[in-house]
């Protein structure tokens, strides 16, 4: 029996049993059971599941930048351009996100428990400032690539439940049926379905294209000087 738990042992138990049984398979009492604790006793620690989600998405979030920045992937050198930026940075948030079962859902709407957040957002703030945004466009920038990734993830583990199982494909989104289903009703819809769902990562890439063409035209230097 363990006698005493804290924070960072729940946290740790319940990232590691998300990627088992999924969000919402993930209860309090099935996290104390693993611990060998009685539920009661993780309360002490978070009053509900909010709370120990608002956690989780905060330990995701420490591990991601200490991977991203000791690794160096997808992280441009401080010569690259400003697209440089947004696309490392929505990379490897993609590609984080995607390790953990349901981790889009997980990160999206949560609040970070502490300030961990700030010291790589001022960095890359600063990067978009110095390139010629002002800091009003460089965070709305920021914050429409962030979500449009967030949003990419939580669709595309919708179809890929298990992380790093790519023939593990949802029933709900077989292409064929799909087609088969829509029928000559809706020819355009039908066709649709395979340049949305079978290559989500090209789909990801050519959002991204598209995301950065309209930021390109709207906002920064570019836009104001007309290039």
């Amino acid at each position: 029996m363990v006698s005493r738990i804290d924070r960072k042992q729940v946290v740790t138990t319940a990232l590691r049993l998300l990627n088992e049984v999924g969000l919402d398979g993930l209860t309090l009492r099935r996290i104390a059971n693993e611990l060998d604790v009685k539920a009661p006793a993780l309360y002490w620690h978070f009053k509900n599941k909010q709370e120990l989600l608002d956690e989780m998405a905060t330990e995701m979030f420490r591990r991601m930048t200490a991977q991203l920045v000791g690794s160096g992937a997808d992280g441009p050198g401080p010569d690259g351009t400003w697209q440089d930026l947004l696309l490392g940075a929505c990379r490897g948030l993609r590609r984080e996100l995607l390790g953990y079962r349901d981790g889009g859902k997980v990160f999206s709407g949560t609040r970070m428990t502490d300030t961990s957040y700030a010291q790589p957002l001022d960095g890359l703030l600063r990067r978009l400032t110095a390139a010629g945004f002002t800091l009003a466009e460089a965070a709305l920038a920021w914050w429409t690539a962030y979500n449009f990734t967030i949003g990419q993830v939580i669709e595309e583990q919708s179809v890929y439940p298990e992380p790093g199982r790519p023939e593990v494909r949802d029933p709900a989104y077989d292409l064929e049926r799909r087609e088969a289903d829509l029928g000559d009703r809706y020819p355009l819809a039908a066709r649709a379905g395979r340049e949305m769902f079978a290559d989500l990562e090209g789909s990801f890439e050519a959002g991204l294209r598209i995301l950065l063409a309209g930021i390109e035209a709207t906002a920064g230097p570019g836009a104001r000087t007309g290039r």
